[in-house]
C-alpha cells in the first residue's frame, strides 16, 4: 500500500510539473501574440486554457482521493496540500495570460508604442524566466532557491512601474495613443500579477520544507487557507 501511494504522490507530482509548463506556454504566447499583433495565436491562448483548468481539476481531484483513501500525515499531508493550493495559483497565472490575449485582439490596429512593447517584452522575459525557476525548484524541493526567486519579483513591480509611467507619458504628448496605452498597462499588470503568483508558489514550496506558512514578498497575493 505504502509503494502504491508513493507512486501516486510522484504522479501528482508530474501532473503539477507539466500544468507549469502548460502555463508557461501560455504566457509565452501571449504576450509574443501582443506583440507582434498575432490576433490568430491569441485566439489559440484562449482555446488552449481549457487544458489548463481541467489539469486543476484533475488535480484537485487526485489530491481530494489521496487524502480520503490514504489519510496520509504529516510531510506526505504538505506534498498534498502544496499542490493543490499551488495549482490553484498556476490556474489563475494561465487566466492572466488569457486577459493579455484578449488584449491582443482588442488592441489590434490602434496606435503602437514600440518603446513600450520592448519593455513589455523584457517585462514577460523575466516574468517566464521566475516561472520556470519555481517550477523547477519546486521538482527540486529547493526553499532556499524559493526564498531567492521571490525576490525577483521587486524587479517585475519595477517594469511595471516603468511602463507605467511611459504610458501616461506617451498619453499626454499623443492622444492617438491613449486606447493602446491602456492596454499597455493592462498586459503589464497582468505579468505584475502572474509574478506574485510565483511568489505564492515560492511560499509554498518553503511551507513544503518547513510545514510553515511564510510571507516572501509583502506584494504576494493573500489566498493561503
Amino acid at each position: 500500500m505504502r509503494r502504491l501511494f508513493v507512486d501516486e504522490l510522484n504522479d501528482l507530482h508530474v501532473r503539477f510539473s507539466e500544468m507549469g509548463m502548460m502555463v508557461n506556454e501560455a504566457i509565452y504566447k501571449s504576450v509574443k501574440a501582443f506583440i507582434n499583433h498575432d490576433k490568430s495565436l491569441a485566439r489559440e491562448v484562449i482555446q488552449e486554457d481549457k487544458h489548463i483548468n481541467e489539469r486543476e481539476v484533475d488535480l484537485e481531484k487526485r489530491s481530494f482521493e489521496l487524502i480520503a483513501l490514504q489519510q496520509p500525515v504529516t510531510t506526505d499531508l504538505r506534498v498534498i496540500v502544496t499542490v493543490m493550493k499551488a495549482s490553484s495559483d498556476l490556474e489563475r497565472m494561465g487566466d492572466h495570460a488569457v486577459s493579455i490575449a484578449k488584449s491582443t485582439i482588442r488592441v489590434k490596429g490602434k496606435t503602437r508604442v514600440p518603446q513600450i512593447e520592448t519593455e513589455i517584452a523584457g517585462m514577460a522575459e523575466a516574468v517566464k524566466e521566475m516561472v520556470e525557476q519555481v517550477l523547477d525548484a519546486y521538482v527540486k524541493e529547493d526553499s532556499v532557491r524559493a526564498r531567492k526567486i521571490a525576490l525577483e519579483d521587486h524587479g517585475i513591480n519595477d517594469f511595471s512601474s516603468r511602463i507605467y509611467k511611459e504610458c501616461i507619458r506617451q498619453m499626454q504628448e499623443n492622444p492617438e495613443t491613449v486606447v493602446g496605452s491602456m492596454d499597455y498597462m493592462l498586459v503589464s499588470s497582468y505579468l505584475e500579477r502572474i509574478g506574485d503568483y510565483v511568489t505564492n508558489i515560492c511560499e509554498w514550496i518553503v511551507y513544503l520544507k518547513t510545514g510553515k506558512i511564510t510571507e516572501l514578498n509583502s506584494n504576494a497575493i493573500e489566498d493561503k487557507f
